[in-house]
């Protein structure tokens, strides 16, 4: 069979169109053939209405995965009440974690090789299946059930939805809308414990689930008839299924290690040390199975390079440092400033408000400069200083507040770029593999890193303590103030660790050039 090759068809290469040259040249010779490449035509550009009809659509969409991983937290009190089942009721929230972090690389690689519009479809539709089990869920293991098979549709949205944009919109304008979804993200973990407990309270708990059915519907309708204009980049090819079990069942036992260890098994436990050999020896199947494969679900090298290691990593330190701090930080309020449990929450919004203004500078900033990582360079060793000074200093309340807002504002700057650069570092037809190998290890490094600041606090108090934003009856030890201040220390010299590797990353990442018009504005979302 015939490939493109850079050196037997480079002249050829040469005679097409700049920016189809272009993506044909980044593609390494045993990935793509002359017979199973995707067309060469160049699509006809979308509309500016177009193209705001499908962001809109898609930032809906988006914006049910993020709802849902936060909107049952607090209805659980209500569930466990009417099914008289407590001690399950975090198989609730773990269920769904553990399908969405599986199945993320599954619809990355899947929209490669059968398209955007079927793998969107797939991943809301399970997930509109699983919220109707959800909500007519007659004990609680059909509950978790339930849980499970929405978060399999819930992993799909992530991946598949930052695809369709990559196709949608050039490199250079696409970390503005990147910003765009970061918010949406920040903004469904915000008001999902709201909402649910409002429903919880007031209505039913299963209007958590019932209400992403008018949701899901109005994204299908907005998004469906315009995404047959979508450019096309998949390709079909053989499906590795044995490599995406390997991979799936992998991150399903580390996530059940991170999850149990330390709460209902001791870390050095015989239960985890299995687990953990299980997990390693699952992992090293998968990469001996991707090496010998014809056409490996995930190519290894597609996580080498000058690149991908270091965005990958980056954002990983990004996402695991502000998903840590806003699992334990409600501990901390109230512990050392005494707030309620509702105000520890508020507390908790410039962390989440403010890095999406991070974000939203970062992708402006790349629709408009040639070097445009440096303005991520800049936030997160910015994020690393006020974070020494969190782990430095004593402050009232509104210093703490400002400064994690500071750090807040220099972390967020990690997202677009990593996620732009990691996309533009790779060919058309394995965007969207990248991306869902880019959403697979953050969710397995948000886990890890929770698991790592309750077990820094477990080291640093010595006694038993409310772990994961899990608090205790009544009657539970009482923690002294100055014990809890100096134990959150590192814990925020934990975070500042990690935003240094991110600015370590970023330094030693190439930074490649960026396709698509410099100055020109992305759409804007409103007239």
């Amino acid at each position: 069979m015939n490939k493109f090759d850079r050196r037997s068809s480079s002249a050829d290469i040469q005679t097409l169109p700049d920016d189809i040259a272009e993506e044909l040249s980044r593609l390494p010779s045993e990935v793509i053939s002359v017979d199973d490449a995707p067309s060469i035509a160049p699509p006809v550009p979308l509309s500016q209405d177009e193209v705001r009809t499908i962001v809109i659509s898609l930032m809906l969409t988006m914006f049910l995965a993020a709802l849902d991983q936060t909107i049952v937290a607090t209805a659980l009190p209500t569930i466990g009440r009417q099914f008289q089942d407590v001690s399950n009721l975090s198989w609730v929230i773990t269920a769904y974690l553990l399908a969405s972090t599986a199945v993320a690389p599954v619809f990355g690689t899947l929209s490669d090789i059968y398209g955007r519009r079927v793998m969107i479809i797939i991943s809301l539709s399970l997930f509109v299946a699983g919220s109707v089990l959800c909500a007519i869920a007659p004990n609680m293991p059909m509950l978790i059930l339930a849980r499970g098979l929405q978060g399999l549709g819930g992993g799909g949205i992530m991946p598949v939805v930052q695809t369709v944009i990559s196709d949608v919109v050039s490199p250079r304008e696409r970390g503005q809308y990147q910003a765009y979804f970061s918010s949406v993200w920040m903004v469904g973990g915000i008001l999902g414990p709201v909402i649910g407990g409002v429903f919880a309270e007031h209505l039913h708990w299963s209007m958590i689930f019932w209400i992403n059915l008018p949701l899901a519907a109005a994204a299908i309708v907005m998004l469906l008839p315009k995404m047959k204009k979508i450019p096309v980049f998949h390709r079909k090819r053989k499906v590795d299924w044995l490599g995406g079990v390997l991979l799936m069942a992998s991150a399903v036992v580390f996530m059940l290690v991170l999850t149990w260890g330390g709460t209902r098994y001791p870390w050095l436990s015989p239960t985890v040390l299995a687990m953990v050999g299980g997990a390693v020896a699952l992992a090293v199947s998968f990469v001996w199975h991707a090496r010998r494969a014809d056409e490996p679900f995930l190519p290894l090298k597609l996580l080498t390079g000058s690149v991908a290691p270091f965005a990958l990593t980056a954002g990983g330190c990004g996402l695991g440092a502000i998903t840590g701090l806003t699992v334990q930080l409600p501990l901390y309020y109230e512990s050392v400033y005494h707030l309620s449990a509702s105000e520890a929450g508020l507390a908790l919004i410039p962390l989440a408000a403010v890095s999406t203004v991070g974000a939203a500078v970062a992708g402006r900033t790349m629709a408009r400069a040639k070097h445009y990582k440096r303005v991520a360079i800049i936030g997160t060793s910015w994020a690393a200083l006020c974070g020494l000074g969190l782990t430095l200093t004593t402050l009232p309340l509104w210093g703490l507040l400002t400064l994690m807002a500071a750090f807040a504002l220099g972390l967020g700057t990690t997202f677009p770029v990593c996620v732009v650069s990691l996309q533009n570092s790779v060919a058309r037809p394995q965007v969207g593999t990248i991306t869902g190998a880019m959403n697979f290890f953050r969710s397995l490094m948000s886990s890890f890193t929770v698991a790592a600041f309750a077990a820094i606090l477990l080291i640093a108090l010595g006694i038993d303590v409310p772990l994961a934003g899990e608090h205790h009856a009544a009657g539970a030890v009482a923690i002294p103030t100055e014990d809890m201040r100096h134990a959150f220390r590192y814990v925020f010299g934990a975070a500042t660790a990690l935003m240094t590797t991110a600015a370590l990353c970023l330094i030693a990442m190439e930074e490649r050039p960026l396709a698509g018009p410099s100055a020109k504005q992305p759409v804007e979302l409103a007239e």
